[in-house]
């Protein structure tokens, strides 16, 4: 799983995939996507999940604290047929200071698990959404197999599932025993400290809601998936949502799904 991660055009061309398929399709229920409708990405990467919607013509922006990765996606967007309506940019979205910066779709795929304080982050995402702007979430529930991100690893603990959910102490000595002092290039960071990172900013199921409903967002629709649709591309297996019985026990659920997607937008 692990050269997914080394390969970026792969995992670009994954998200590229499913956004296209899945996410889409799913956001088109609540908000039209076409030529008229912007778009923001919070952690952007290279631009998988933007291109689908500039190959709509919708207007886009990508942020991403990555300059490497920003360089690559402007690369790869470099002759695209509406690169006029792209911009790609290194930016913290705390120190963004723009006139008229705000959207009909803000989307965070596998981002709210990295954000720290994310109390505040949605309350002060608002600031970017139109009136009635929509937010897109897709996220692993901290307790999953892989809710860790371990598969970024360089060692075989990129393989062993729940270990992410060890205690903090215990966990990091097992983490410097496997990975010692690799770095992830992207990001320049060891191993270590990025998944350190994670389990410090991770996120269930209950307390993602509980967040939505202090910062006073509503569910438009929300869909526990058992087989990430992502993993249709990935390992080709069919999406499947996780069963009705299994969604309804809290805490439970968070073992067993793979991926949450939600659109959500402001009370």
């Amino acid at each position: 799983m692990q050269e997914r991660h080394k390969d970026r055009t792969l995992y670009f061309s994954e998200q590229e995939y499913t956004t296209k398929k899945y996410v889409i399709p799913f956001i088109s229920d609540f908000l039209p996507v076409n030529s008229e409708t912007t778009v923001l990405e919070i952690g952007c990467g290279e631009g998988g999940n933007i291109k689908p919607f500039l190959d709509l013509g919708c207007r886009c922006v990508g942020l991403d604290l990555s300059k490497k990765k920003i360089e690559l996606a402007k690369q790869i967007f470099e002759n695209h047929t509406n690169n006029s309506k792209l911009e790609l940019f290194v930016e913290d979205i705390y120190k963004v200071n723009r006139d008229n910066f705000q959207f009909d779709l803000i989307i965070l795929r596998d981002v709210i698990e990295h954000i720290p304080n994310q109390e505040k982050f949605m309350e002060y995402v608002k600031k970017f959404l139109k009136p009635n702007g929509k937010i897109f979430f897709a996220f692993p529930p901290w307790q999953n197999p892989f809710g860790g991100h371990q598969q970024i690893a360089r060692s075989k603990i990129s393989l062993v599932p729940f270990i992410h959910l060890l205690p903090k102490g215990l966990y990091r000595a097992v983490l410097k025993s496997f990975e010692g002092d690799n770095i992830i290039a992207e990001t320049n960071t060891t191993v270590v400290e990025e998944l350190m990172d994670i389990k410090e900013t991770r996120i269930s199921i209950e307390r993602f809601r509980k967040i939505l409903q202090q910062s006073n967002y509503k569910i438009d629709k929300e869909i526990l998936y058992f087989i990430n649709p992502n993993y249709e591309i990935k390992f080709k297996l069919k999406p499947r949502k996780l069963f009705y019985i299994l969604g309804l026990i809290p805490y439970f659920r968070n073992f067993y799904t793979t991926t949450v997607y939600c659109i959500v937008g402001q009370l």
